[in-house]
């Protein structure tokens, strides 16, 4: 495709109402927006390990008419370690500006003061396939990886959760910064809610034991 005939399709993409929601889940998870023309159009970048192959197809199937290339490997090189990774990117365009403007400040990715407004249950499963996981096998909590977020947007993501979805959560301390925890007591309500969104390869991040640590 000629940059004519990109241009054209960048001008005139909208964004759905599924492509809105997932967008959000994306950005508080591990995907990212980036600019090359100081915002006045946006590219998003999804990557992930080769194991999460699954997940990132699906979020292809999403996208795919802002893409012009189907996700592909590339190696990444750390130390004398390689990694397999497995990404693909949209096309820069100003549909994705209103969130590239609320999700990022001074380059560095914040959550917006309205998030509330924002989430739905599908961003949430979302977020939770990005960023989630199990405690452990013994327990039902389950944890958001918000160790990126500062303070502020951190305390935003609380209030969302309270205030929106009545889920009460914990913080936990880790060396690279602040863990959301939702405990075993709050389980019964966030799994039945994201469930329905969650794709097979990740059904065992909502798998319920009969476990009732916190």
């Amino acid at each position: 495709m000629n940059t004519k005939k990109i241009r054209q399709l960048a001008n005139s993409i909208v964004l759905s109402q599924k492509q809105r929601e997932v967008l959000v889940g994306i950005l508080l998870g591990d995907g990212h927006l980036e600019t090359r023309n100081k915002g006045r159009t946006y590219l998003l970048r999804i990557e992930h390990s080769i194991n999460q192959k699954d997940y990132v197809k699906w979020q292809y199937e999403i996208f795919k008419n802002l893409v012009l290339t189907k996700p592909h490997v590339k190696i990444q090189t750390i130390g004398n370690v390689e990694y397999q990774k497995y990404w693909f990117w949209t096309i820069g365009t100003g549909a994705f500006r209103y969130y590239g403007q609320k999700f990022y400040e001074n380059r560095k990715k914040i959550v917006p003061n309205d998030i509330a407004k924002m989430v739905t249950p599908l961003s949430l499963a979302v977020w939770f396939m990005d960023d989630g996981s199990l405690k452990s096998n013994l327990h039902r909590a389950r944890i958001f990886n918000t160790q990126g977020f500062d303070d502020q947007s951190i305390q935003r993501l609380q209030d969302m959760f309270l205030r929106k979805f009545r889920i009460q959560t914990i913080l936990r301390k880790q060396k690279e910064g602040m863990q959301i925890y939702i405990p075993s007591s709050e389980i019964h309500t966030f799994i039945p809610m994201i469930r329905p969104f969650i794709i097979p390869s990740m059904e065992y991040k909502v798998m319920v034991n009969n476990m009732h640590k916190q």
